[in-house]
């Protein structure tokens, strides 16, 4: 599992650890683990040239002390100083020393340069960056690989905000642990690929952030015993689709029957559909509580107005995910009164409308959003986007790792809320059940998209479902 940690829990753990340690060790570590990093991305790190973009913090003698190790093995170092009386002076004297230089032209240097280490600002910046140092970030991107030290500047390092220009990096080194900006977009697309230098700090065991690995998630996904049946597995009612929405109905029965329900209950008006499609699909035509036993519900993609089925899925006593169309008619009050948990599965609209804001203020928050949202509503929830998050009203959040852009299509919500549904009635915990959901769906989605990516659509990410499931288990 990757975890990620806040800004005031990694300082608290350098601080101890440089308690112990002898002055300047631990920014050593750093620093000779930004040197590999830099020299494994030249390949040929003799007579290469290197910039580093150096702002007036820790940030900066990081890159300035990895620099003086790249001059020692041959490279052409030069510093642009965004604050030349603030930078920092061991670092600047190490970098001298070593043969390394202070540019006095940075555009021309940075023209010339075969990589680029982005040594701004730290973990502790706020806000975007001053014209300046955006004019060096912005030449920087167009001439070389960019490196960013412990994050690309400019981006917010405990959510993930960038608000205003910042570096955008094609590969980030980040020090003892990762944070969560790094994590969640719109900043994880500026951080390009990453790795994590252990630098020895000793961090709490419930982490800010979860992101999920095959491993994980394998010892989540329920797999049938001899003595297993359709309730051991789990049975899954969904309700979905509409006369005008039938397609949300098949898709949703999809996820659920490819995610390893033991069956589907589907209750709408949708059946002759559904049964087209898939005639292991158990129908009935309402309402829900007349449909049969079942051990999670799933409601809402394509229902339209239809808020009385809602009302008596909610009052149901098995687990409830609540998703597209269902979302309108919720209330906080009424998912607190439920006992069994309640995932609720919005995309950045929905989550707004619940929120009460616009939907730019959710794709630019996401992490405080799907937050908020989760303790609003007393309920799990899997807020859907560039990076899926997964939130209750206590403990980590967890970011889901996979998924691709072409998951931005019509129908792969529906699918997705099928496969959690079945995941719910299998047993896992609604964060579970969204988590691995999660995972597979977009695992699944890579696998119909190919390696270099082409339109999907939702029914052929419901058919790699099982796939997907191997590609975790094996």
């Amino acid at each position: 599992m990757r975890t990620a940690y806040s800004v005031e829990t990694v300082r608290a753990a350098e601080r101890e650890l440089m308690a112990r340690l002898p002055e300047g060790a631990l920014m050593q570590r750093a620093a000779a683990g930004l040197a590999a990093a830099c020299g494994e991305l030249l390949g040929r790190v003799y007579g290469s040239r290197v910039v580093l973009l150096v702002g007036s913090g820790d940030n900066g003698g990081d890159a300035l002390y990895a620099g003086a190790r790249l001059a020692r093995r041959g490279a052409g170092v030069a510093a642009v100083l965004l604050s030349p009386d603030r930078a920092h002076q061991g670092g600047l004297g190490a970098l001298r020393a070593a043969g390394g230089r202070v540019s006095d032209d940075a555009l021309r240097d940075i023209a010339r340069a075969e990589l680029v280490v982005d040594g701004i600002v730290g973990i502790g910046g706020r806000g975007g960056l001053r014209p300046e140092a955006a004019q060096l970030a912005r030449a920087a991107w167009e001439s070389a690989p960019v490196v960013a030290v412990d994050l690309p500047s400019g981006v917010d390092a405990d959510s993930g905000e960038v608000r205003g220009e910042a570096v955008r990096a094609d590969a980030t080194v980040t020090f003892g642990a990762y944070k969560p900006g790094l994590l969640i977009d719109p900043a994880r697309e500026r951080a390009g690929a990453l790795r994590l230098v252990d630098i020895g700090l000793t961090l709490p065991e419930d982490a800010d952030l979860e992101a999920l690995q095959h491993a994980d998630v394998a010892e989540l996904l329920p797999r049938p015993v001899p003595e297993s049946d359709k309730y051991r597995r789990g049975v899954v009612g969904v309700v979905a689709g509409s006369a005008r929405y039938p397609g949300a109905a098949v898709l949703a029965v999809a996820g659920a029957l490819r995610g390893g329900a033991g069956a589907v209950r589907y209750v709408g008006p949708a059946a002759d559909a559904v049964l087209a499609h898939f005639p292991e699909t158990l129908v009935h035509a309402g309402p829900p509580d007349k449909a049969g036993r079942v051990q999670a519900w799933v409601i809402g993609p394509g229902i339209g107005e239809e808020s009385d089925a809602l009302e008596d899925v909610l009052a149901s006593e098995v687990p409830v995910l609540v998703d597209a169309d269902g979302l309108r008619f919720l209330t906080p009050r009424r998912v607190a009164e439920r006992a069994a948990a309640t995932l609720l599965t919005p995309h950045a609209g929905e989550a707004a409308a619940l929120l009460g804001c616009g939907r730019e203020e959710v794709e630019t928050a996401r992490l405080a959003s799907v937050r908020e949202l989760a303790a609003r509503y007393g309920a799990t929830v899997l807020l859907k986007g560039s990076t899926t998050l997964i939130a209750e009203a206590d403990g980590p959040v967890r970011v889901n790792p996979t998924g691709t852009s072409w998951l931005a299509t019509a129908g792969s919500g529906d699918v997705l809320s099928g496969v959690t549904g079945s995941l719910l009635a299998a047993g896992l915990t609604a964060r579970d059940a969204g988590s691995a959901g999660a995972y597979l769906h977009g695992l699944a989605a890579r696998r119909a998209a190919g390696p270099a990516g082409a339109p999907i659509l939702a029914s052929e990410v419901a058919g790699h479902l099982a796939d997907a499931w191997r590609e975790v288990t094996d």
